[in-house]
């Protein structure tokens, strides 16, 4: 289970998040979204420990996040946060980066080197796996990063923004059904950000939204549409968070017709 108690954090003088409170169940794939320039990342940083929040406390399985070197240390042997745009070492291959990886988080030598060959070649990756990653293009790069994440076979899985980085379709299934198989199947948590509200309507159990670095909502997907009285997650946001633009497109549709 990952808790969140009373985050609030800042960047000089601009409040980022605002008492930012939430309790998700272990099994459960949750997805932050809301507007550019809210708190996303902010967020997902905070509760992967890469940023330390000016209050309140993140709990991941029972452990306090930052609380002492011993409770930091086996969070992160439980967790792994894959940022937006990671770096790699350029002279290092894809195929070396991901087994590294793996073995840094303790993955069996054995099992290691067999998800390794099946991760690249679901992510069409295996032509490529021994050339330098400085060689990669940035879909490429996303991919690498996605292999190099799911090799961990952490429990929790942080991602931001896993469906952008210029993903190809091929990629963009891959990931989808591998995140639905790890939280169905192997009882997997995972949190993600995305800005595409259709892409979180096929993968996420339950969506937390963000506006003004404030807690929205936080609810199923289902719970979500049907209380916005909207057919879709996208039609939810736009009448949650952009009122005014669903009364400038209607305007706009209305005009079409008209002229």
């Amino acid at each position: 289970m990952i808790q969140v108690s009373g985050v609030y954090h800042h960047y000089g003088l601009k409040p980022i998040l605002r008492d930012i409170s939430f309790t998700l169940n272990a099994g459960q794939t949750l997805a932050i979204i809301g507007p550019n320039g809210m708190g996303k990342t902010t967020l997902l940083n905070v509760i992967a420990g890469v940023a330390c929040p000016a209050e309140g406390v993140v709990t991941i399985n029972g452990l306090n996040r930052r609380a002492s070197v011993e409770q930091e240390l086996a969070i992160r042997q439980q967790t792994v946060f894959l940022p937006a745009e990671p770096w790699f070492p350029p002279t290092l291959t894809g195929r070396n980066l991901v087994l590294g990886v793996g073995e840094l988080w303790g993955v069996p030598t054995r099992r290691l080197f067999d998800h390794t060959e099946r991760l690249l070649h679901v992510f069409q990756l295996n032509k490529i796996a021994d050339s330098n990653i400085s060689g990669y293009s940035t879909g490429q790069r996303k991919k690498i990063g996605l292999c190099s994440a799911l090799v961990t076979e952490a429990s929790v899985l942080l991602l931001d923004e896993p469906f952008s980085g210029g993903l190809d379709p091929a990629g963009l299934t891959a990931i989808k059904q591998i995140l639905k198989h790890l939280t169905e199947r192997q009882d997997r948590t995972v949190i993600l950000t995305s800005p595409v509200p259709e892409l979180v309507e096929e993968v996420a159990d339950e969506v937390l939204i963000l506006d003004d670095g404030k807690l929205l909502q936080h609810d199923t997907v289902e719970n979500v549409i049907r209380n916005a009285d909207a057919k879709s997650l996208d039609e939810a946001l736009r009448k949650l968070i952009f009122p005014e633009t669903e009364a400038e497109l209607q305007e706009y549709f209305v005009h079409e017709v008209t002229s």
